[in-house]
């Protein structure tokens, strides 16, 4: 009953850690229309900027998590501007290889201004200790990553369902030509839209850290880990999202409980049998 408790709270938290990285990914591959193969690059500057405050600023957890995301987001807006800009209504293709590329810019630039090892980030002790329950003790991280999760969620819906921004996006999205006609700034709001994306990897790759180390080649090693959990959940929903990280958060987790030597064998296994029965994903749309 023990392992099995324990395995619950383990595939909840890394499946609402995966939900915070993925979902900025999801929004810019369902609203936006970007093929992003750099968003776990935007996670990684996140973990190396809290770390290095950490580390060489003495900044608290709380400092630390707040400067990564500001940062990142600081860092998106002139990509966003300058780069990513250049590709949106561009071929599949086209977007797939500059945004490979700048993952591979950011893998060098972090290496060589950070250098290439293993990157900590600290818990504060009220996240490091165990939290009573009154039935059983959990660890204050995996609480704390659980209501990151729920409020990403509940914020992000809230966002573009129920405020004017969200009426916005959602008819640049349909068609930006008319949108712009009838007084949408649409550049400003892709524009908005991206640093928010990008804010939420951020605030992922931290508060995710204790489940996906940062390392120097974080970008990479998680790229393929993204695009599923977008794949199965269906690009653009909030909710897909969030079931596609629970349900492989959930199998990947009791794999490597109970069979470790199969490493992550059961969750691409569950890939695979869910978009054979789900093409779209879970929650996806036809475009």
């Amino acid at each position: 009953m023990q392992t099995v408790f324990s395995i619950a709270i383990d595939a909840f938290a890394y499946g609402m850690a995966l939900f915070i990285i993925c979902i900025g990914l999801s929004l810019t591959m369902g609203l936006m229309r970007v093929v992003n193969l750099a968003h776990g690059a935007f996670a990684m500057i996140a973990g190396y900027i809290a770390s290095y405050a950490q580390r060489e600023l003495g900044a608290g957890y709380a400092a630390a998590l707040l400067l990564a995301i500001l940062g990142t987001v600081a860092v998106s807006i002139p990509l966003e501007r300058f780069l990513y800009r250049r590709i949106y209504g561009s071929p599949q293709l086209t977007q797939v290889l500059m945004t490979i590329g700048i993952t591979f810019c950011v893998i060098g630039i972090t290496n060589f201004f950070f250098g290439p090892t293993l990157k900590t980030i600290a818990l504060p002790a009220s996240l490091s200790t165990p939290v009573d329950l009154g039935f059983r003790a959990v660890a204050g991280h995996r609480l704390f990553v659980m209501a990151c999760g729920l409020v990403v969620a509940a914020g992000l819906w809230f966002l573009i369902e129920r405020t004017a921004f969200g009426i916005r996006l959602r008819a640049t999205v349909d068609n930006a030509g008319m949108a712009d006609a009838l007084g949408v700034r649409t550049q400003a709001v892709y524009a908005v839209s991206f640093a928010i994306a990008m804010g939420l990897a951020a605030l992922g790759g931290v508060v995710g850290a204790e489940f996906l180390p940062i390392e120097p080649y974080y970008a990479l090693r998680y790229m393929v880990t993204f695009l599923v959990v977008v794949s199965v959940g269906g690009a653009g929903s909030i909710p897909g999202a969030l079931l596609a990280c629970l349900v492989l958060g959930a199998i990947d987790t009791t794999g490597r409980y109970l069979m470790p030597d199969f490493g992550n064998f059961f969750f691409y296994a569950a890939v695979i049998a869910i978009v054979c029965v789900f093409p779209r994903g879970f929650l996806g749309r036809a475009q």
